[in-house]
């Protein structure tokens, strides 16, 4: 890669290559609706100190450019008032703009927490307000409305008997069958983790999309009877985000402590709802793993859905507050309707930061010109980005069992099992991992035994560079790289590499993210029960990974290789997909 090419090149998935959105400091939640003349107006929560202090507000801006440049900010509550927070959205047929927001109305100093102290953060409480705009988020209305939030047992329960209700919203509402749906989460106590417990409700209103007299609005809290949308095990079910289905059906994801994020669904319109569980990428299968933050679903025009998540869990219930690390990379599955239910794809990486600490989240997705966009905050800085559609294509492809092509652009090397006799071969030199370069090893393997374990290729020279495969004693895969002065190295998970089968394996290295994900028999690793990451990272500092001049392809008695492809580009998950079935 020559210097002019380094210096120009740009990975779209980096966060630090978006378009900014204008702020003080603080910034959570930019929601975004497109008017009927084309521009966006943004809704987000901000503040010149950070997340929960005195002053946080909530504002909107204007672009007319998609989101080239954006007007000045435009108070919807001012700064010196009583906090407000958590602005969500909604942009009804004929042009208003409601802005719904948490309200701390009687503008209280402190909150007892469920350890009899006093905290002073006070903005999730008090009262669901909203506001709305007739001139595209020019002005808003000087008066503000009040949604009547009916009392449960979760708030009763807390430390004042439900008077404040201690609650927020995330995401957008959505119109369903001509109502509208939006989702809080009631919170019983705050503690450890900001808040200690939480349960999930929906405000509907089948008269909002019509009533231009907003003191006429009438409003619904879901589901029926004491308790909202709780965890399937813990005390923490957060940040309900609801999507429509095309058979009436609603369903919604939630966060958790529990190493999952949670999905329900409900068969009449909110009313009820079926008992919480682990989301899963189809009815009855592998459990999708999440950490404490937001999940979003959303509908798009096609009828399709995506799920963005962070594709790694553990179980906080313990320690919730260490349930919010881990927000970079960002990723994504495209979703489905099947029967009544939504069928997830194996995810790809959207988004991510050089930094891993540093945390991606409360995402919104825009629709405009038949191209697509995500909005995200990293708290300080918030963004939007042009998302690739081929990307989306590619995830909702994934359940087209049909489908089952091979691909070749970035092919470098291919052999299948008569050429593969443990002879050094000469392979081709994989590029750098420096400045994004990237490669995949693609292998078809057999173990004889459980027990087995050996090389199934092996580039490197006497000095220890260059990258090596094999097959450990625990039947994992591992992918060792080393530049000659550092070495970096990660396994599949355990369990999926079962004895006297032939099975599919894609080692991708993505030099963007600095990831190696393994992809086996057309199933990204996740880490299982084993681990919270399935995925691992490599040191940003790793250099030319290309080893001797000759390699060495299988050659262990107790391990076949059947056929062997590299890439000189990380692999989409869904490639990898699309190449096992290809071959199996």
């Amino acid at each position: 890669m020559n210097e002019k090419m380094v210096s120009e090149w740009r990975d779209a998935r980096n966060i630090k290559w978006g378009l900014e959105i204008p702020r003080e400091f603080y910034c959570d939640q930019p929601y975004i609706v497109v008017t009927e003349r084309g521009e966006w107006v943004c809704v987000m929560t901000t503040g010149q100190g950070v997340e929960g202090e005195r002053g946080q507000h909530v504002v909107s801006t204007i672009s007319r450019d998609r989101g080239q440049t954006w007007s000045e900010l435009i108070d919807i509550e001012p700064a010196d008032g009583p906090e407000a927070s958590w602005v969500m959205p909604l942009l009804v047929p004929g042009g208003r703009i409601y802005a719904f927001y948490t309200y701390n109305t009687d503008n209280r100093q402190d909150v007892i927490s469920d350890s009899g102290e006093l905290i002073s953060r006070v903005d999730t409480l008090g009262d669901l307000m909203f506001k709305y705009s007739d001139d595209d988020g020019r002005t808003w209305s000087a008066e503000r409305y009040k949604v009547p939030i009916r009392s449960m047992a979760i708030d009763r329960n807390n430390p004042y008997g439900g008077e404040p209700q201690f609650f927020w919203g995330v995401g957008k509402p959505i119109i369903h069958q001509g109502a509208v749906y939006m989702g809080l989460a009631k919170v019983g106590s705050f503690g450890e983790g900001f808040m200690a417990s939480s349960e999930g409700i929906f405000m509907k209103s089948d008269n909002i999309v019509n009533e231009r007299d907003a003191s006429r609005i009438k409003w619904e809290t879901l589901p029926d009877g004491e308790f909202g949308i709780r965890a399937p095990h813990g005390r923490v079910a957060d940040e309900h985000n609801p999507a429509g289905l095309s058979d009436g059906s609603l369903y919604c994801t939630f966060r958790t402590v529990e190493g999952h994020n949670g999905q329900a669904y409900s068969r009449d319109g909110g009313h009820t709802w079926t008992t919480s569980q682990y989301a899963e990428y189809s009815p009855g299968g592998r459990r999708i793993k999440h950490p404490r933050a937001a999940n979003f679903v959303r509908k798009f025009s096609n009828g399709k859905f995506i799920l963005w998540f962070h594709n790694h869990g553990k179980d906080n219930r313990a320690t919730p507050s260490l349930a919010y690390q881990d927000r970079n990379p960002v990723w994504m599955c495209g979703g489905v309707e099947k029967d009544g239910f939504i069928h997830w794809s194996q995810p790809e990486i959207v988004l991510y930061d050089d930094d891993p600490a540093i945390r991606v989240s409360y995402p919104d997705f825009i629709e405009d010109g038949g191209k697509y966009y995500i909005s995200e905050t990293q708290k300080t800085i918030a963004r939007i980005h042009e998302l690739d559609g081929a990307l989306l294509e590619a995830m909702w492809g994934q359940h087209d069992s049909g489908a089952a092509e091979r691909t070749q652009r970035g092919l470098l090397y291919e052999a299948d099992a008569a050429a593969l006799a443990g002879e050094p071969t000469a392979l081709p030199k994989l590029p750098s991992l420096q400045n994004g370069g990237s490669f995949t090893v693609e292998l078809w393997l057999l173990a004889g035994s459980r027990s087995a374990a050996g090389p199934l290729l092996d580039t490197r020279g006497a000095d220890g560079k260059g990258i090596a495969a094999s097959l450990t004693a625990r039947g994992t895969l591992r992918l060792t790289m080393n530049d000659g002065r550092s070495e970096s190295s990660w396994e599949s998970d355990e369990g999926l590499l079962l004895p006297n089968r032939w099975h599919h394996a894609a080692i991708i290295v993505d030099g963007g993210p600095h990831i190696m994900t393994m992809v086996i028999d057309g199933e990204l690793c996740d880490g299982g029960t084993q681990r919270q990451f399935g995925w691992g990272r490599f040191s940003p500092e790793l250099r030319d990974v290309n080893g001797g001049e000759l390699a060495v392809i299988g050659g262990a008695q107790t391990v076949t290789v059947g056929a062997l492809r590299l890439y000189d580009r990380y692999l989409l998950t869904s490639e990898a997909v699309g190449n096992y079935r290809s071959g199996r």
